[in-house]
Protein backbone atom coordinates (compact mmCIF):
# COMPACT_ATOMS: atom_id res chain seq x y z
CA UNK A 1 0.00 0.00 0.00
CA UNK A 2 0.86 3.38 -0.42
CA UNK A 3 1.88 6.88 -0.22
CA UNK A 4 1.63 9.27 2.70
CA UNK A 5 1.36 12.28 0.41
CA UNK A 6 -1.37 13.30 -2.00
CA UNK A 7 -1.44 11.76 -5.46
CA UNK A 8 1.10 13.00 -7.94
CA UNK A 9 -0.23 14.66 -11.07
CA UNK A 10 0.81 11.63 -13.13
CA UNK A 11 -0.86 9.13 -10.81
CA UNK A 12 -4.01 11.22 -10.63
CA UNK A 13 -4.21 11.47 -14.41
CA UNK A 14 -3.72 7.72 -14.78
CA UNK A 15 -6.39 6.94 -12.21
CA UNK A 16 -8.82 9.47 -13.69
CA UNK A 17 -8.37 7.71 -17.02
CA UNK A 18 -9.33 4.38 -15.46
CA UNK A 19 -12.29 5.99 -13.72
CA UNK A 20 -13.41 7.86 -16.82
CA UNK A 21 -13.80 11.19 -15.01
CA UNK A 22 -11.54 14.21 -14.50
CA UNK A 23 -12.16 15.60 -11.04
CA UNK A 24 -12.99 19.29 -10.76
CA UNK A 25 -12.04 19.15 -7.07
CA UNK A 26 -8.92 17.02 -6.89
CA UNK A 27 -8.98 16.77 -3.10
CA UNK A 28 -12.13 14.64 -3.35
CA UNK A 29 -10.14 11.95 -5.09
CA UNK A 30 -7.36 12.20 -2.50
CA UNK A 31 -9.84 11.85 0.36
CA UNK A 32 -11.54 8.87 -1.26
CA UNK A 33 -8.19 7.05 -1.18
CA UNK A 34 -7.25 7.94 2.42
CA UNK A 35 -7.81 5.37 5.17
CA UNK A 36 -8.62 6.55 8.70
CA UNK A 37 -5.27 5.19 9.91
CA UNK A 38 -3.34 7.65 7.72
CA UNK A 39 -2.34 10.80 9.53
CA UNK A 40 -2.93 13.65 7.12
CA UNK A 41 -2.64 17.38 7.66
CA UNK A 42 -6.33 17.98 6.99
CA UNK A 43 -7.38 14.84 8.82
CA UNK A 44 -9.78 13.77 6.07
CA UNK A 45 -10.46 10.13 5.22
CA UNK A 46 -12.92 8.07 3.26
CA UNK A 47 -15.30 6.93 6.01
CA UNK A 48 -18.13 9.38 5.25
CA UNK A 49 -17.65 8.90 1.52
CA UNK A 50 -17.90 5.14 1.96
CA UNK A 51 -21.34 5.57 3.56
CA UNK A 52 -22.62 7.59 0.60
CA UNK A 53 -20.93 5.45 -2.04
CA UNK A 54 -22.57 2.29 -0.73
CA UNK A 55 -26.00 3.86 -1.34
CA UNK A 56 -25.14 5.19 -4.80
CA UNK A 57 -23.76 1.80 -5.82
CA UNK A 58 -26.86 0.03 -4.51
CA UNK A 59 -29.19 2.35 -6.42
CA UNK A 60 -27.33 2.03 -9.72
CA UNK A 61 -26.98 -1.76 -9.45
CA UNK A 62 -30.66 -2.14 -8.55
CA UNK A 63 -31.59 -0.09 -11.60
CA UNK A 64 -29.21 -2.11 -13.80
CA UNK A 65 -30.68 -5.41 -12.63
CA UNK A 66 -34.26 -4.16 -12.96
CA UNK A 67 -33.64 -3.22 -16.59
CA UNK A 68 -31.47 -6.24 -17.49
CA UNK A 69 -33.58 -9.02 -15.98
CA UNK A 70 -37.09 -8.01 -16.95
CA UNK A 71 -38.74 -11.29 -15.91
CA UNK A 72 -36.82 -11.87 -12.68
CA UNK A 73 -38.71 -11.83 -9.41
CA UNK A 74 -37.82 -9.77 -6.35
CA UNK A 75 -36.03 -12.71 -4.74
CA UNK A 76 -33.67 -13.29 -7.67
CA UNK A 77 -33.01 -9.56 -8.05
CA UNK A 78 -32.15 -9.31 -4.35
CA UNK A 79 -29.73 -12.21 -4.57
CA UNK A 80 -28.01 -10.69 -7.59
CA UNK A 81 -27.85 -7.29 -5.90
CA UNK A 82 -26.31 -8.71 -2.74
CA UNK A 83 -23.58 -10.42 -4.73
CA UNK A 84 -22.78 -7.39 -6.88
CA UNK A 85 -22.45 -4.98 -3.94
CA UNK A 86 -20.57 -7.48 -1.76
CA UNK A 87 -17.09 -6.83 -0.42
CA UNK A 88 -15.73 -9.55 -2.72
CA UNK A 89 -17.06 -7.87 -5.86
CA UNK A 90 -16.03 -4.38 -4.79
CA UNK A 91 -12.54 -5.63 -3.94
CA UNK A 92 -12.32 -7.28 -7.38
CA UNK A 93 -13.13 -3.92 -8.97
CA UNK A 94 -10.46 -2.31 -6.80
CA UNK A 95 -7.95 -4.85 -8.08
CA UNK A 96 -9.00 -4.17 -11.67
CA UNK A 97 -8.29 -0.48 -11.04
CA UNK A 98 -5.03 -1.27 -9.18
CA UNK A 99 -6.26 0.91 -6.30
CA UNK A 100 -3.74 -0.70 -3.93
CA UNK A 101 -1.13 1.48 -5.64
CA UNK A 102 -2.92 4.64 -4.55
CA UNK A 103 -4.53 3.98 -1.14
CA UNK A 104 -2.97 5.94 1.73
CA UNK A 105 -2.87 4.10 5.05
CA UNK A 106 -1.05 4.02 8.36
CA UNK A 107 1.65 1.47 9.10
CA UNK A 108 -0.69 -0.84 11.03
CA UNK A 109 -3.09 -1.24 8.12
CA UNK A 110 -0.26 -1.92 5.67
CA UNK A 111 0.31 -5.19 7.55
CA UNK A 112 -3.21 -6.49 6.94
CA UNK A 113 -3.71 -9.49 4.66
CA UNK A 114 -6.48 -11.74 3.40
CA UNK A 115 -10.10 -10.83 4.09
CA UNK A 116 -9.20 -7.83 6.24
CA UNK A 117 -7.29 -6.27 3.38
CA UNK A 118 -10.11 -7.19 1.02
CA UNK A 119 -12.48 -5.08 3.10
CA UNK A 120 -10.20 -2.05 2.85
CA UNK A 121 -10.10 -2.37 -0.93
CA UNK A 122 -13.88 -2.73 -1.05
CA UNK A 123 -14.40 0.32 1.16
CA UNK A 124 -12.18 2.43 -1.08
CA UNK A 125 -14.23 1.50 -4.14
CA UNK A 126 -17.39 2.68 -2.37
CA UNK A 127 -15.71 5.93 -1.28
CA UNK A 128 -14.48 6.45 -4.84
CA UNK A 129 -18.03 6.09 -6.14
CA UNK A 130 -19.18 8.76 -3.67
CA UNK A 131 -16.39 11.10 -4.74
CA UNK A 132 -17.36 10.66 -8.39
CA UNK A 133 -21.01 11.29 -7.53
CA UNK A 134 -20.26 14.46 -5.57
CA UNK A 135 -17.89 15.77 -8.22
CA UNK A 136 -19.78 14.85 -11.39
CA UNK A 137 -23.32 13.86 -10.44
CA UNK A 138 -25.34 10.67 -10.60
CA UNK A 139 -24.98 10.12 -14.34
CA UNK A 140 -21.19 10.19 -14.14
CA UNK A 141 -21.25 7.80 -11.16
CA UNK A 142 -23.64 5.51 -13.03
CA UNK A 143 -21.35 5.49 -16.06
CA UNK A 144 -18.42 4.42 -13.88
CA UNK A 145 -20.48 1.69 -12.20
CA UNK A 146 -21.75 0.32 -15.50
CA UNK A 147 -18.20 0.28 -16.84
CA UNK A 148 -17.03 -2.09 -14.11
CA UNK A 149 -20.21 -3.89 -13.00
CA UNK A 150 -22.32 -4.48 -16.10
CA UNK A 151 -20.32 -7.46 -17.29
CA UNK A 152 -20.36 -8.93 -13.82
CA UNK A 153 -24.12 -8.48 -13.61
CA UNK A 154 -24.89 -10.73 -16.56
CA UNK A 155 -22.64 -13.64 -15.68
CA UNK A 156 -24.35 -16.97 -15.16
CA UNK A 157 -23.29 -17.23 -11.52
CA UNK A 158 -24.88 -13.91 -10.68
CA UNK A 159 -27.91 -15.51 -9.09
CA UNK A 160 -26.01 -17.65 -6.60
CA UNK A 161 -27.71 -17.14 -3.29
CA UNK A 162 -25.95 -15.42 -0.42
CA UNK A 163 -25.42 -17.53 2.69
CA UNK A 164 -28.09 -15.89 4.85
CA UNK A 165 -30.77 -16.37 2.20
CA UNK A 166 -29.77 -20.00 1.62
CA UNK A 167 -29.68 -20.77 5.35
CA UNK A 168 -33.08 -19.20 5.94
CA UNK A 169 -34.74 -21.21 3.18
CA UNK A 170 -33.07 -24.43 4.31
CA UNK A 171 -33.98 -23.94 7.98
CA UNK A 172 -37.57 -23.10 7.06
CA UNK A 173 -37.87 -26.25 4.94
CA UNK A 174 -36.15 -28.60 7.40
CA UNK A 175 -37.12 -27.23 10.83
CA UNK A 176 -39.86 -24.68 10.20
CA UNK A 177 -37.86 -21.95 11.96
CA UNK A 178 -35.98 -18.78 11.07
CA UNK A 179 -32.26 -18.47 11.94
CA UNK A 180 -31.49 -16.08 14.79
CA UNK A 181 -28.36 -13.88 14.67
CA UNK A 182 -26.77 -12.45 17.82
CA UNK A 183 -23.85 -10.05 18.15
CA UNK A 184 -21.64 -11.51 20.88
CA UNK A 185 -18.77 -9.05 20.77
CA UNK A 186 -17.50 -5.89 19.14
CA UNK A 187 -13.78 -5.21 19.37
CA UNK A 188 -10.94 -3.34 17.67
CA UNK A 189 -10.41 0.36 16.88
CA UNK A 190 -13.09 2.42 15.16
CA UNK A 191 -11.26 2.34 11.83
CA UNK A 192 -10.93 -1.46 11.90
CA UNK A 193 -13.71 -2.97 14.06
CA UNK A 194 -14.44 -6.66 14.54
CA UNK A 195 -17.87 -8.16 15.10
CA UNK A 196 -18.40 -11.66 16.48
CA UNK A 197 -21.85 -12.98 15.54
CA UNK A 198 -23.54 -16.27 16.41
CA UNK A 199 -26.29 -17.82 14.28
CA UNK A 200 -28.70 -20.25 15.91
CA UNK A 201 -31.15 -22.64 14.28
CA UNK A 202 -33.28 -24.58 16.74
CA UNK A 203 -32.31 -28.24 16.80
CA UNK A 204 -28.69 -27.98 15.62
CA UNK A 205 -25.39 -26.64 16.90
CA UNK A 206 -24.86 -22.86 16.44
CA UNK A 207 -21.99 -21.32 14.46
CA UNK A 208 -20.06 -18.09 14.83
CA UNK A 209 -18.48 -15.67 12.39
CA UNK A 210 -16.04 -12.81 12.88
CA UNK A 211 -15.77 -9.98 10.38
CA UNK A 212 -15.37 -6.22 9.99
CA UNK A 213 -19.12 -5.52 9.87
CA UNK A 214 -22.15 -7.12 11.51
CA UNK A 215 -23.60 -8.06 8.12
CA UNK A 216 -20.37 -9.70 6.94
CA UNK A 217 -20.00 -11.63 10.21
CA UNK A 218 -23.55 -12.93 9.80
CA UNK A 219 -22.68 -14.16 6.31
CA UNK A 220 -19.57 -15.95 7.63
CA UNK A 221 -21.57 -17.66 10.37
CA UNK A 222 -24.29 -18.70 7.92
CA UNK A 223 -21.70 -20.04 5.47
CA UNK A 224 -20.03 -22.13 8.17
CA UNK A 225 -23.37 -23.67 9.15
CA UNK A 226 -24.30 -24.45 5.53
CA UNK A 227 -20.93 -26.10 4.96
CA UNK A 228 -21.06 -28.05 8.22
CA UNK A 229 -24.54 -29.39 7.43
CA UNK A 230 -23.50 -30.38 3.90
CA UNK A 231 -25.74 -27.88 2.14
CA UNK A 232 -22.78 -26.11 0.58
CA UNK A 233 -19.45 -27.59 -0.44
CA UNK A 234 -16.63 -26.73 1.93
CA UNK A 235 -14.80 -23.57 0.84
CA UNK A 236 -11.04 -23.78 0.18
CA UNK A 237 -8.94 -22.58 3.10
CA UNK A 238 -8.31 -18.84 2.87
CA UNK A 239 -6.32 -16.15 4.62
Amino acid sequence: MSKAQTLSAADRAKLEGLIGHDFAEKERLDRALTHASARTEKGGNYERLEFLGDRVLGLCIAELLFRTFGTAGEGELSVRLNQLVSAETCAAVADELNLHLYIRTGADVKKLTGKRMMNVRADVVESLIAAIYLDGGLEVARRFILRYWQGRAVRADGAKRDAKTELQEWSHAKFGVTPIYRVDERSGPDHDPRFKVTVEVAGIKPETGVERSKRAAEQVAATKMLEREGIWQQSPAGN
